[in-house]
């Protein structure tokens, strides 16, 4: 076999497409491949209608995936064709997409190579690609995978929002929690924004066979939810009530700290995450001195108990004997003298209804914070 059939058949061209010379540059360390039409006619690319040739375009270059250590460069003068309906229309090349200046196997390398890296930035130097061509190739999966994309009822949903940049900027994504892929995103976390984003990602059909959506209490979430899907239960994510209850727990911490840090009691500083992990996670350096102030009289070992009991609202089965549970666990958070804690308490007493239906669906915004994490 020789160069210009090896190079055709490893770039899955056919006749009347051609290979008609591969020049090696060492000094450069370039594979150039010059592609031909041989054909009098061919396929309209709107139509698909066969149309003669009507002329050739100016030489145009695609990158392809390296030969060895060397940088492989397609070259192509793409003909144009004459059709009755569309008139004179350039050929689809068919190793790259419209527009693009790289093969479709080269992008396809680069997208494996973006989801592998721990930046944009590390995969492009890798590439040795600009941010404009990274964000080009990007785009252009995006588009191949939501034209693949079927009309499927998709049951459970999860709203979620991300903080980026400096301030309060925000997007909202929606993801399938079944297949834990993202649907779509918009700019801001506005109940404006959550409408636009379902009406994105969702045909009419496919919002009303939501059965339930889970998401934090953010209010602008929720109703739209209830105007767009009214017949979809709305399930309060436990990881974000569970994020409440830090953050209580921590108020506490750092309130007692600084009264006892004035009496000259330093007993809490540097404990912050010991309060916050679960108490199986804490590593054997701390875990001796954390029992003493679990065991202890301190505001914040009594916040933590509180916290730490509701664990257990979440391995009930039944909707039933979860709601009794806490109204067990709402006696003690209100009578504890807990500012935070008791804050916290009432806020979660309010959302009950739409906490308690995790009893039904068992679903939760875990498949949302991680894709929100690779964000």
């Amino acid at each position: 076999m020789d160069v210009e059939n090896h190079y055709a058949m490893l770039l899955g061209i056919n006749s009347p497409w051609e290979v008609v010379l591969v020049n090696l540059k060492l000094e450069q360390q370039k594979v150039e491949v010059a592609i031909e039409y041989s054909a009098s006619e061919g396929p309209c690319p709107k139509c698909g209608a066969l149309s003669p040739k009507h002329d050739d375009r100016q030489l145009r270059t695609w990158r392809h995936l390296d030969t060895m250590q060397f940088e492989t460069q397609l070259h192509c003068r793409l003909p144009r064709v004459k059709c009755d309906q569309h008139g004179a229309i350039s050929m689809a090349a068919p190793w790259a997409e419209k527009g693009s200046r790289f093969t479709l196997m080269f992008e396809a390398f680069a997208i494996r190579v973006l989801k592998a890296a721990r930046s944009v930035e590390e995969a492009r130097k890798l590439l040795g690609l600009n941010w404009h061509q990274v964000e080009a190739i990007k785009s252009r999966a995006v588009e191949r995978g939501l034209g693949r994309r079927e009309s499927t009822v998709i049951p459970y949903i999860g709203i979620d929002e991300k903080q980026f940049r400096k301030g309060h900027n925000y997007i909202s994504s929606l993801v399938d929690l079944s297949a834990g892929c993202v649907l779509d995103v918009v700019e801001e976390r506005t109940e404006a924004a959550t409408k636009t984003l379902l009406d994105k990602a969702l045909t009419p059909f496919q919002q009303g066979q939501v059965t339930a959506v889970a998401l934090d209490m953010w209010k602008a979430f929720a109703n739209a939810i209830n105007e767009k899907m009214p017949q979809a239960d709305i399930v309060h994510d436990r990881f974000h009530i569970s994020q409440h209850l830090n953050n209580a727990v921590d108020k506490v911490r750092r309130q007692e700290s600084k009264v006892l840090m004035d009496q000259g009691d330093h007993r809490l500083k540097g404990t912050k995450f010991q309060w916050l992990r679960n108490e199986e996670n804490l590593n054997d350096a701390v875990i001796d001195n954390f029992t003493v102030l679990r065991d202890s009289d301190l505001k914040v070992a009594r916040a933590w108990a509180i916290k730490e009991s509701f664990r257990g609202f979440w391995d009930y089965k039944s909707k039933a004997w979860a709601e009794k549970y806490f109204n067990q666990w709402y006696s003690w958070a209100i009578r504890s003298r807990l500012k935070p804690i008791k804050e916290k308490a009432r806020m979660i007493k309010v959302h009950l209804p739409n906490i308690l239906t995790y009893f039904k669906h068992g679903i939760s915004n875990a498949a949302a914070e991680g894709l929100n994490s690779k964000i």
